[in-house]
């Protein structure tokens, strides 16, 4: 493990490109490769290239691009020069698109090349410049950086600059951006590391996006930390990575990952040359955990975090990884359970987790009072997520307060998905809850109920749907009820409705 000068991952790119110049960086599964010192000077030409658009430090530079070792040069070059990187799901529609462009108002907002006529209009409204990079270095943004030197004045930033703004959202369904400081990078990614017992000689395989904190900072931060190697797949495919499996030491994934490989038939011998299977994002169920140790021999560590705090909590490396549990906190984190009442939970009592550290975002992008809700007085972030804390300090999540649904490591909030349904024609009413799923952990399902004299038609509901949302917000099931049931404060009881229709997606995936 090197020893970083300072908080920036792009001077742990600097300092294994000056001591090791020819160590892979960033490989392809077939084709291209970059060596440290290779991404070191891309990263140079591109942050040169932001300052010739005009972005200077403090400015947001929002990035809707595949995935692709140009992505993670543009990433880096982000930090390099000081802006504040906002990435957007390559998934996302039109309207998510502008939505972060209006509320986050960046100085240029770079998207892949085939989406450059649709998202122009939407920049142009906004006043934003917009370049192009493609998943195979070309595009506008490309031209422009290949006539830049590479080399570049180091800048020595403060642990609490905002490194990036991280879009999610809450019970309202109005998306928030998370303010991650390269403070909180750097200790999360420094505490990974010595968890997971991290070294030069890892080769991660990462099949995760790039537009969250899972697969930037989880994965990607600790490789650059660690000073090891990345082979990157576009996108996660069980059978393509049962045959890159040979050629890597680790892989990080979220738990439809491992139903998939558990679905392809992954066996003893395809998982032993892997030292370390991570799962997170959403919750492994503990069928799965113990499937995949039956299998292949290796337990899958999880851990537990979200994107106003990186990662909170891992199984540890040594020792027993309980199935179901997310094990303790990380080092240097604070997590404790809290009554309702604001008393703090017993050892083994269901709580609201509280987390402290300097992992924990700096609050919501102007929004001040939705950052102070979020705290308490003492420092510690509500995550709304509810657990138990055992006396050794396991954590096990048992609910989520806020409703959110997480689809194959993706979060969906609720709220976003009803507001969409109710504009509907001949929609009356909704409700969205998440239900089981065999693949992809859980899966959005939505009851409705009609207007009068209305028939809703599920297919066409999802088509119209896909319209205004990314495809993995989508319902699988889309379900018309005759009334939804309420509290006596008029509230939709959602709990009942998770346990009338959670068999919904039960069957496994085709």
């Amino acid at each position: 493990m090197i020893s970083p000068k300072s908080d920036s991952p792009t001077d742990w790119l600097i300092a294994v490109a000056t001591r090791d110049p020819d160590r892979a960086c960033i490989t392809l599964p077939v084709g291209r490769h970059v060596t440290y010192l290779g991404l070191r000077n891309e990263v140079s030409a591109f942050a040169q290239t932001l300052a010739s658009l005009g972005v200077a430090p403090g400015d947001r530079v929002a990035i809707q691009v595949e995935k692709s070792i140009e992505a993670v040069a543009l990433y880096l070059a982000c930090l390099a020069a000081g802006a504040i990187y906002v990435p957007v799901n390559p998934d996302a529609t039109l309207t998510e698109l502008d939505y972060v462009l209006s509320d986050a108002t960046p100085k240029l907002v770079v998207v892949d090349t085939r989406k450059f006529d649709a998202a122009r209009p939407h920049a142009e409204r906004v006043g934003i410049a917009i370049e192009t990079l493609g998943v195979a270095g070309e595009g506008t943004f490309a031209d422009v950086a290949r006539g830049q030197p590479h080399e570049w004045a180091p800048r020595h930033p403060s642990p609490a600059e905002v490194a990036a703004l991280i879009y999610t959202s809450g019970t309202t369904g109005r998306p928030k951006g998370a303010m991650l400081t390269l403070g909180n990078l750097a200790s999360n990614a420094s505490a990974l590391a010595s968890t997971w017992r991290m070294t030069e000689s890892d080769v991660l395989l990462h099949a995760l996006p790039l537009c969250h904190v899972h697969g930037l900072f989880a994965a990607l931060n600790t490789m650059l930390y660690s000073g090891g190697s990345l082979l990157l797949m576009h996108r996660f495919d069980a059978r393509e990575v049962l045959a890159l499996l040979p050629r890597v030491s680790v892989l990080m994934g979220v738990p439809t990952f491992y139903t998939r490989l558990l679905a392809a038939g992954i066996s003893r011998a395809d998982a032993a040359h892997i030292r370390l299977f991570v799962s997170g994002s959403a919750p492994l169920l503990p069928s799965t955990h113990r499937e995949f140790a039956a299998r292949t021999g290796a337990e899958v560590i999880e851990r537990y975090g979200m994107t106003e705090t990186l990662i909170n909590a891992s199984h540890p490396f040594e020792g027993p990884r309980t199935a179901g549990s997310v094990g303790r906190a990380l080092p240097g984190v604070e997590i404790r359970a809290r009554r309702a009442d604001g008393t703090l939970a017993g050892h083994g009592e269901v709580g609201t987790l509280e987390v402290r550290g300097p992992n924990v975002f700096s609050g919501y992008w102007q929004d001040p009072a939705r950052t102070q809700a979020e705290f308490q007085a003492d420092g510690y972030f509500v995550t709304g997520d509810l657990a138990t804390i055992d006396e050794s300090g396991t954590i096990t999540i048992v609910g989520r307060g806020k409703d959110l649904v997480i689809s194959g490591g993706y979060n969906v909030y609720p709220r976003e998905i009803e507001a969409a349904l109710d504009a509907l024609p001949g929609i009356k009413e909704s409700a969205v809850i998440g239900v089981p799923h065999p693949d992809l952990g859980e899966a959005v399902a939505a009851l409705v109920t009609a207007e009068p004299g209305a028939v809703i038609d599920e297919k066409a509901v999802v088509a119209a749907l896909a319209n205004s949302l990314a495809r993995y917000k989508l319902p699988r099931r889309v379900i018309q009820v005759a009334e939804l049931p309420r509290n006596a404060m008029g509230k939709v009881q959602k709990a009942l409705l998770r346990e009338q229709y959670g068999a919904l997606c039960s069957k496994p995936a085709s």
